[in-house]
């Protein structure tokens, strides 16, 4: 097995983590709480300190960690403003949002992580000029298809009238 694949499924892991935390961190929320920011913050903290520890680990190894260009920090940070927001959105989503219950996981993080995966490849091919081959294609039609019927399934999620 590659390296490569090796680090694809503990990415892939720790990300279901992610996402499986976050949910379960909602549900310490109190009701009365009218914000979760402050668990975002105490997310993006740990993140930080993550980071922090692994730059601190290259620099000690006498790696060049810090000697990027202007532009690799730019887009990095609007990377994080992304993932900033969509982390409230996300404890918003599992906590419930105005007269809207709570999300259940198995069914918010299907939808946002398979999502994300369509989302990625279509702007990939608009903004990047990466290809997009049939299989390609057809393998996103597939995701839209099982987040469909992961989504259709449950009668909870409130966002579907069952009308």
């Amino acid at each position: 097995m590659s390296v490569s694949l090796l680090l694809l499924l503990l990415i892939t892991f720790l990300y279901a983590g992610y996402n499986l935390l976050i949910k379960v961190s909602t549900s310490y929320v109190p009701i009365e709480s009218s914000s979760t920011i402050l668990a975002t913050i105490a997310l993006q903290v740990s993140a930080l300190a993550v980071s922090c520890v692994f730059v601190a680990g290259l620099i000690a190894r006498g790696g060049n960690a810090l000697g990027l260009p202007t532009s690799a920090y730019l887009w990095a940070a609007l990377a994080g403003i992304c993932i900033g927001c969509a982390e409230i959105a996300y404890f918003y989503l599992f906590r419930g949002v105005a007269d809207s219950p709570p999300i259940a996981a198995n069914i918010a993080i299907p939808f946002v992580v398979s999502g994300t995966v369509v989302v990625a490849i279509f702007l990939a091919w608009i903004f990047l000029k990466e290809a997009l081959s049939w299989q390609k294609a057809f393998g996103m039609l597939l995701i839209v298809a099982g987040v469909m019927a992961i989504y259709l399934d449950d009668k909870t999620t409130g966002l579907i009238s069952s009308s």
